[in-house]
Formats: structure tokens, sequence, C-alpha cells
């Protein structure tokens, strides 16, 4: 297998440009990149687009700070697709301020958009939305008896993805519930950064317990290193 480059964190921030849209793995922070976070905030890079499943905790009186938050409050994104923001007030008062449009999408279709995008489909129907302000504006479809909202794929330009190991082509393993969006991620964009805990030789690594195969992976950044 052919070994994928290892770079630092600030060398992936940098292939992060405004306008891009970027895929961040985590759920409430648990499984998010933060090496890679931490060197975009300090990349000030601003005009970014995030889908993720949310916008992580923002309480820094009580010391709680995970995920994306860092990027919200250094208003990196003009838009965030998330599932919910009612953990980071920040993210709330931007959208009421009108500095930054949010879209709420309800959590299983923001996982299945993803995926969709993942395996080639223009979108998935979903009876999930039908009668709430999730279908204004969205196309409906009768299937049957039965309607459905058709919901159009969420294809990203930059993944930013953490993974507990990885190996020097970039096979990945997740640990526990750190798996959440991270393989569906992979699979959604054009380009694909992991953050790994481990990094091990190639064979390390049983196929049985490869969570991402390594064609999806273009870059590995070594956590806790710059």
């Amino acid at each position: 297998m052919v070994e994928k480059p290892v770079i630092s964190a600030a060398q992936a921030a940098a292939m992060v440009k405004p306008g891009h849209v970027v895929h961040v793995g985590g759920f409430l922070g648990c499984g998010s990149p933060d090496g890679m976070i931490a060197e975009l905030v300090k990349s000030g890079v601003t005009g970014l687009t995030l889908v993720c499943n949310d916008t992580a905790v923002l309480d820094e009186k009580n010391g709680r700070v995970t995920g994306v938050a860092p990027l919200v409050k250094a208003k990196a994104f003009s838009r965030v697709i998330v599932s919910h923001i009612g953990t980071n007030p920040e993210t709330q008062r931007q959208m009421n301020a009108g500095e930054t449009e949010v879209t709420l999408v309800p959590q299983g279709t923001l996982a299945e958009r993803v995926r969709a995008a993942g395996f080639g489909l223009g979108g998935i129907l979903t009876p999930t939305g039908l009668g709430t302000e999730v279908e204004l504006g969205k196309q409906k479809i009768l299937v049957g008896d039965k309607v459905f909202l058709l919901e159009e794929a969420l294809p990203g330009d930059v993944a930013l993805i953490k993974a507990a190991k990885a190996d020097k082509a970039g096979n990945l393993v997740f640990s526990k519930t750190a798996r959440n969006f991270n393989p569906l991620m992979a699979t959604a964009c054009k380009l694909v950064i992991v953050e790994a805990e481990e990094l091990v030789p190639v064979g390390a690594i049983d196929p049985d317990h490869v969570h991402t195969p390594s064609i999806f992976v273009d870059y590995i950044v070594l956590a806790g290193r710059p």
C-alpha cells in the first residue's frame, strides 16, 4: 500500500480556504480533531460552511470548550449545517444577530445526507420533518401511498476527522462513540485529513478492525503535534 503523507496540524489548517464546505467529525466534541481545530483558529480563516453534528460546547465560565466551539467563537463560519446548537450560546447569538446562517437538520437526516454524498447518491427520501418547518422549500415525493421529503446529498470540500489509530497507509480505527460522523464524512469530501492518536505500520491493524479504508484518506496528522 502507498503510505500517506504525515503533515502537521498547521499544514492541514493551511489547506482549508475561505468558501470551503468543511465536514468536522464529533458529537459535542467527542471525536473531533482538536489539534487541527486549534490551528484553524490560529490561521484566522473565515467564510467557511460547517457541516457537523452540532457546534459543540462553549461554556468558558465552567471551563468547558469542546470541538468546533473555538472556531464558532472566532467567527470562522458564515454558515453552519448542524442538528442542534443548544450547547453553544455563541452560535445562538450569531444566528440571532444575523452574523451566521444556521441551518438545522434532523440528526438522522443529516447523517443520511452525508452518507448519500459518500455513496454517490443525489439524496434520500425521508418522512422526517413532514408537517414542520423542515419541509419548507423542499420537494415532496409520493411513493406508493406515502409522502416523503427529498433531502439532497451533502458533499464537502474538506473533511477533518479524528481516529484513535491509523496505519501509514491511512486505514483507520475509531474509538467507541467517537466513531459517530467520522466514517461518513471520510467518504463525502474531496480532501480528507485525519488526526490520529496513534500511527502504526501497515499490517498492524487487522483488516476486520478497519472502520475506514485507506482509499478515503489523503493526509495524516499526529495528535498532540502542532
